[in-house]
């Protein structure tokens, strides 16, 4: 199945109060092309990420949006300080000492001191961080591979239409090639009447013309490569995979042929026929650019 390079994916991880979103998107690029927007706490899996997006995608433009959220519930440490707690107490009572005070602490007002008790974040596991990240991540890339390929199975249908299309110009250039010669040794012979009258034609000087005129025109061996051409690009869509590269390659070599056919063309048919056939060829080639 082809792949168009335009897609949408999205997914998300939720586990022990943390939820990771990887959101992605792409647009058409010749090669592929990763921006990756992250938290700075997870800049460290950039590395990973690109990795695991290379074994889903070869080409394209694509933005990757990851947001972390953590309610923090589950990753704060409460921590006693018992040398601050002693410090406050032994200053308390030097105080009381000192101005002839009661010392009316008491447990729970000696907690409320600075740094006698403090929350530690405690760092999450890397290990079940990436594996959180990696099931959103490979989520996403799986919802956005397959939007890819409902589009890639659109452009198959277009592009065979529009091959099959390509194909029906050929056929009537290569079964009006003969018609032209056929045409034009007619004209000949009756200009040559017109011109010697009575006189004897000669035909083996008729039949020499001809043939000139006929390889002139000739155009079989382009025939022969634009059909070749044409049930290569039908075979490599039925294939699928990442072929964007080689249908741009063969599209480039239909052109090529149409080109010359247009270029030798006597006859204003043909020359109609040759121009309708560029014109699908172009419309084949824009659509090839969104192909992975």
């Amino acid at each position: 199945m082809i792949r168009s390079m335009t897609g949408f994916g999205r997914g998300e991880s939720t586990e022990e109060g943390r939820r990771i979103t990887v959101e992605m998107k792409s647009v058409n690029h010749r090669y592929l092309d990763l921006n990756i927007k992250l938290p700075k706490k997870l800049s460290f899996f950039e590395a990973s990420i690109r990795n695991v997006l290379k074994e889903y995608t070869e080409r394209g433009k694509i933005d990757v949006f990851i947001t972390f959220e953590d309610d923090g519930r589950a990753h704060y440490n409460l921590k006693y300080n018992p040398d601050i707690a002693r410090a406050y107490y032994d200053y308390i009572q030097q105080m009381a000492s000192e101005f002839s005070l009661e010392n009316d602490l008491t447990v729970s007002r000696l907690s409320r001191y600075q740094e006698v008790f403090s929350l530690e974040e405690q760092d999450a596991d890397e290990k079940e961080l990436w594996a959180d990240m990696e099931k959103a991540l490979r989520a996403a890339a799986a919802e956005f591979v397959a939007s890819r390929e409902r589009e890639g199975e659109h452009l198959r249908r277009d592009l065979t239409g529009k091959l099959e299309e390509m194909l029906a110009h050929v056929t009537y250039i290569e079964e009006r090639a003969p018609e032209i010669i056929e045409e034009y040794r007619k004209r000949l012979t009756d200009r040559v009447k017109e011109l010697l009258s009575d006189a004897a034609i000669e035909e083996s000087r008729i039949l020499t013309e001809v043939t000139i005129y006929a390889d002139k025109i000739c155009i079989d061996e382009e025939i022969v490569r634009l059909k070749s051409h044409i049930g290569s690009t039908l075979n490599v869509l039925k294939e699928g995979g990442s072929v964007g590269r080689k249908l741009d390659f063969i599209a480039q070599e239909m052109n090529r042929e149409a080109n010359t056919i247009l270029s030798k063309a006597n006859d204003l048919m043909t020359s109609d026929r040759a121009i309708e056939l560029k014109t699908c060829i172009e419309k084949v080639r824009e659509q090839i650019q969104n192909i992975e």
